[in-house]
């Protein structure tokens, strides 16, 4: 069980587990906005509820340079698992500038690509091969890409995401 944790201006920070934003509440450091119903944490002096959004007391700041960092398994799930170039099934990453011609590992660089494009492609550019992108490579936005953890959303989250994007 995962807890959204948002900061004073309901803003989402961060999925923590129902654990740490249990510790948060019981120290007062949190409160809880929306629980999970019928299933509460029993303790040895009181029941909990069980935390599905808490709210934290003090952290307001929101870092304003909130980029998701680039990883393989962001930009394939970027572009959906498919190939930049042909479009079918995607196992590797591509450089549209390779990193030989001085490509940087950014978003705007970096595609999702099959294996057979990957090794035809090699070490050119794609309007060397006479290729197109079949979209224009950007970095991701939204929340579930800001907020660790929000890939795998709870339905009590929603209203909270929504406010983010």
């Amino acid at each position: 069980m995962r807890t959204l944790v948002l900061n004073a201006g309901y803003e989402p920070l961060a999925v923590v587990s129902f654990k740490r934003a249990l510790v948060l509440v019981m120290n007062r450091k949190a409160t809880v906005i929306e629980h999970v119903e019928g299933n509460p944490v029993w303790g040895t002096q009181d029941v909990y509820e069980r935390p599905a959004v808490i709210l934290l007391s003090r952290y307001v700041r929101v870092p304003g340079s909130r980029r998701a960092p680039v990883t393989r398994r962001g930009v394939l799930r970027r572009d959906a698992n498919r190939c930049a170039y042909c479009g079918t099934g995607a196992t590797t990453i591509d450089h549209v500038l390779p990193r030989s011609r001085g490509g940087a590992e950014t978003w705007e660089n970096l595609v999702a690509c099959c294996l057979r494009c990957n090794n035809v492609k090699g070490d050119r550019t794609p309007q060397e091969m006479g290729w197109e992108l079949r979209w224009v490579p950007r970095a991701p936005r939204g929340s579930q890409w800001t907020v660790r953890g929000t890939d795998r959303t709870d339905p009590a989250w929603e209203p909270y995401l929504a406010l983010a994007a």
